[in-house]
This record gives C-alpha cells, sequence and structure tokens, in this order.
C-alpha cells in the first residue's frame, strides 16, 4: 500500500499527562482516511503532531514522505490543512488569506479558491473577526481544497456547524475533495459524517489506535449486515461519539 503518512510508535506527554502512546498507523496516499474519537481522544493532538505544530516524545512521523518537524515548511507546501478553529488572522478576510497563501503553496489555483468559495456561498469581503464559525470554515475549506494537495487534512471541521451549513460544507467536499486529487484525513467524533466519507477509520482511545480497518470491510464482516454507521457505532459504543 502507498501511504501519504506513516506513523511508528508516536508518544506525546504534556507534563505527567501521556495524550498519545505509542501510535502506529498508515494512511493510503487515494481515498478518505477518518479518525475517528470522542473528545479528549487525543485527535487533535495527533493532527498537530502529522502538520509539524506541536513535538513529539517519542516516535517516527512521515508525510508526503517528509518529516514535519525537520521539513515542517514542505509539508505544509503539500497539505491543505483546516483546523479545529480557523487560525488567520482576525483582521484578514478571504482575499487576504489567499493573497497570503498564493506565496505559500507552489500550486495555489486562485480560479479554483475562489469558484469554491462561491460554490460554498462564503462571504469575501468580511473578516474572520466577524465571521461565524460557519462562515469561516467555508473559507478554510476553499482555502485547503485551491492548491490541489497531496494530502487534505482537517480537524472537526462539521463540527458545532448548524445543520444547513453543515450539509453545504459536508457536501462540497464529498465531491470537490477527489477531483483535488490525492488523499484525506478527516478527524471526527460524528459518526454520521464518518459513515458518509469514509473509506477507511482509524478509531482513537484513549491515547491509541485501537482501530484500523477498510470500511467495506467492516461492513462485510459484521455478522446481519446493516448500515456503515451502525458497523462503526459496533466498534466505538462507549464513548461519547455522537
Amino acid at each position: 500500500m502507498k501511504s501519504v503518512i506513516r506513523v511508528e510508535g508516536l508518544t506525546k506527554r504534556f507534563g505527567r499527562r501521556v495524550v498519545l502512546e505509542d501510535v502506529s498507523f498508515e494512511v493510503p496516499a487515494d481515498g478518505v482516511t477518518v479518525l475517528l474519537g470522542g473528545n479528549g481522544a487525543g485527535k487533535t493532538t495527533l493532527v498537530r503532531c502529522l502538520m509539524g505544530l506541536s513535538g513529539m516524545d517519542a516516535g517516527r512521523i512521515e508525510v508526503c514522505g517528509l518529516d514535519p518537524a525537520r521539513s515542517g515548511r514542505g509539508v505544509r507546501e503539500r497539505v491543505g490543512y483546516v483546523p479545529d478553529e480557523a487560525d488567520a488572522y482576525p483582521w484578514m478576510n478571504a482575499r487576504d488569506l489567499f493573497r497570503f497563501l498564493r506565496a505559500q503553496y507552489p500550486k495555489w489555483d486562485d480560479e479554483r479558491a475562489y469558484r469554491l468559495l462561491e460554490r460554498l456561498g462564503a462571504p469575501l469581503a468580511t473578516t474572520f473577526g466577524a465571521m461565524s464559525r460557519g462562515e469561516a470554515a467555508k473559507v478554510m475549506l476553499a482555502a485547503a481544497l485551491a492548491p490541489a494537495p497531496q494530502l487534505v487534512l482537517l480537524d472537526e471541521p462539521f463540527a458545532r456547524l448548524a445543520p444547513p451549513v453543515r450539509e453545504k460544507v459536508l457536501g462540497v467536499f464529498v465531491e470537490e475533495a477527489p477531483i483535488a486529487g490525492g488523499a484525506a484525513l478527516v478527524a471526527t467524533h460524528d459518526l454520521d459524517v464518518a459513515a458518509r466519507i469514509a473509506d477507511r477509520v482509524l478509531v482513537l482511545d484513549g491515547g491509541r489506535v485501537v482501530v484500523d480497518t477498510d470500511v467495506r470491510a467492516l461492513v462485510a464482516a459484521r455478522a446481519g449486515g446493516g448500515s456503515v454507521r451502525e458497523s462503526l457505532r459496533a466498534l466505538y459504543p462507549h464513548r461519547e461519539v455522537a
């Protein structure tokens, strides 16, 4: 299997608290892999380690063939990243953000960025400081998909959005991510989202990856059949996963 992410023995501590412990997995170079886990499972910490935004205490990470700790810029040039909270400056609007990112991504596509913004119904002139969470999520998703990255990395991108906004953002992601090419890793606690987009599922629980499976194989192996959501619920019934 050709992989866009390889993680071996990743351990991360904050003081005495172990957030990630001996985490190992791979993400295929195509399709959507969902990182499923409840609040506090360590998803955001893991995503930040993958982006080189947080150090680790042990282990090895490779993203798009690079070590994020040593080649953070190279990783960020190859990855379209949507954090759990928009990380643009409050004074920026979409135009400002795109202008800034144009210099960061060798394959940045202005036409694609503005087309996605229009599809999402996101504001052009509103500053991030004045945007709703949903508006900010739309702009960040457009920015993540615009350069057709090797990897799209989304951290709870659909969380706390009003249902109509959530459906709009999710629909555009499902339709546009394959066009962008490459692979996607989506961290979420939402079983409905996972069931709709996942080709593979990683379940993170107590700082460890406890399940790593292909969704089709999971459903096929489940006694009595059932939906993808039911199969995922059977994997992870005891946490605060919606």
